[in-house]
């Protein structure tokens, strides 16, 4: 029987808008506060039992406690004799779903979207809530960004081991969160869901992997033609690299994926947070990323902005700088060349993998993929032939020795460093990099992902933090390195949580005390 025209509460029905096993989806309007909202309407037969319906009220109090932008609201429940509804916020926009049907996403969205819902999942693991039925068709596309809904098949943790277990669902039979029950959608179901055990935080993650990698490629992580022959691929397949089907996406990406994807849920991330955290450290160097945040679109434009304004700056500080330490006269010249790939090649689409030329400037590296994956090449700018280095699968953050016989670079989480003459990669630290910096005396400087600026031998060694975060200008990280032609002094870039703190530094490796140089704070 419709619903349409009805009243629930202060609340009415206007249209249709969905159905699902928890019951079906109204839009309505709220005559007391003059605005829409969605209404869902239980099932008649869970709407009578009166203990589901108790512990499904403490669940959704529960889930109500989730204070996030990507998360759907819940606004309140309403009990009018025999119809008992969830009052949801209405969020216009397709679902992810409907979405994926055009293809895959472009790269800066799918980042974008993909940091507001690990975020959003960050948020609901943090309140003991375990979602369970992460998929694309529970992903809402509003204007204001990625909307995680429908945690009808979500799990509570139980905090204490004699609480209270109030994790049984209400669209589900009896004692759901038993082992052997196995809940969710297939598709983009964890194997230990597969297996019918206990879900937790990392069963999400699982998902999660299975949804980023059909925004980056538009095909489904695990196919399979009947139900039978998709668990099994799940349970013992591995899915194409994200960058076999996209060669524009970072590998970085792959490695995400992938960890995500892992079968045992020890091997994949543990937690939401760090998930987030790497997905923005991926979009913050994508200079095509725009990060989700709770910014208007001006002011997101005025710090882009003022990114790109402290990058030349500190590239006319540098030139500045190294007038004033290195007054000896200098033959100029003007070289123009153009850089092409290698024959069946193509560049790197990773920022971090950008060409860099030799100290000497006769020789050029870059990062390019051809048929043996991604790898460093290196060629001399006299030729039109460059030449790949073997054991640099993956190389990114290149920078060159003084004397221009060596480069140094980053794969898989480790600084390397390899002669261009040839031979095998030799390790430096086991340490990513973001920028790295050679003086003539084989001091290597680099920046990790977060914290300082570290210092390593260029035989290889054990690093040691060189500059200091200072929390009184709550400092977050110091990046790119910069060796001056001294080979003592060095600039770097001062990240802060507060704009006015952000700026490039001098400081030397003698005097760790640092002098501010510019001040991006002051531009944005």
């Amino acid at each position: 029987m419709s619903m349409i025209g009805q009243t629930i509460a202060h609340y009415t029905i206007t249209e249709k808008i969905g159905q699902g096993g928890m019951g079906e989806v109204y839009r309505a309007r709220d005559t007391k506060l003059n605005r829409d909202v969605a209404l869902k309407v239980l099932p008649e037969n869970f709407a009578r039992d009166t203990q589901r319906m108790a512990r499904f009220q403490r669940e959704a109090q529960m889930l109500a406690s989730l204070n996030h932008i990507n998360i759907g609201s819940i606004y309140g429940f309403e009990d009018a004799g025999e119809t008992k509804a969830l009052v949801l916020e209405l969020i216009e926009g397709p679902t992810l779903t409907e979405r994926l049907k055009k293809g895959s996403l472009p790269l800066d969205q799918a980042l974008c979207y993909a940091i507001e819902i690990a975020d959003a999942l960050d948020k609901a693991h943090r309140q003991g809530v375990v979602h369970r039925d992460l998929k694309p068709g529970n992903i809402m596309l509003a204007k204001s960004g990625a909307k995680l809904v429908d945690f009808g098949l979500a799990k509570l943790k139980a905090t204490e081991a004699n609480q209270e277990n109030l994790s049984a669902l209400p669209t589900e039979q009896a004692d759901l969160t038993a082992e052997g029950s196995i809940l969710g959608t297939v598709q983009y179901m964890a194997p230990e869901q597969l297996e019918g055990k206990q879900a937790d935080v990392r069963t999400d993650i699982f998902a999660f992997g299975s949804v980023l990698y059909e925004m980056l490629t538009g095909r489904r992580a695990f196919e399979g033609e009947s139900q039978a022959s998709l668990i099994s691929a799940i349970m013992s397949s591995e899915p194409r690299p994200v960058s076999e089907l996209q060669s524009m996406s970072p590998v970085i990406l792959d490695r995400i994926a992938k960890r995500c994807l892992e079968k045992d849920p020890d091997e994949r991330w543990q937690t939401a947070k760090d998930l987030t955290a790497e997905l923005r450290w991926v979009a913050e160097r994508d200079p095509q990323a725009e990060l989700p945040e709770t910014r208007s679109r001006f002011q997101r434009s005025r710090e882009r902005w003022a990114w790109g304004v402290a990058v030349v700056t500190t590239i006319v500080a540098i030139t500045f700088v190294a007038t004033r330490i290195d007054r000896a006269p200098v033959n100029s010249s003007t070289t123009q060349f153009v850089l092409n790939p290698p024959e069946e090649a193509t560049f790197s689409y990773w920022v971090r993998a950008s060409p860099v030329v030799s100290p000497d400037g006769r020789h050029v590296a870059f990062s390019a993929i051809d048929s043996a994956g991604e790898r460093i090449w290196v060629r001399s700018l006299d030729s039109l032939q460059a030449r790949p280095l073997d054991g640099t699968d993956g190389g990114e953050v290149l920078f060159w020795s003084p004397d221009g016989r060596s480069i140094g670079f980053n794969a898989d989480g480790v600084l390397r460093r390899i002669d261009v003459s040839g031979g095998l990669p030799q390790t430096l630290v086991e340490q990513l990099a973001i920028g790295g910096t050679w003086n003539k005396e084989g001091v290597v400087l680099f920046s990790p992902m977060w914290g300082p600026v570290h210092r390593v031998r260029s035989g290889g060694n054990n690093s040691d933090p060189l500059t200091t975060l200072d929390p009184s200008r709550h400092e977050i990280a110091h990046f790119h390195p910069q060796f001056l032609p001294d080979g003592e002094h060095f600039l770097f870039y001062v990240h802060s949580r507060e704009a006015e703190h952000r700026g490039t530094y001098v400081s030397s490796l003698a005097a760790p005390e640092t002098a501010l140089l510019v001040l991006q704070g002051a531009i944005a």
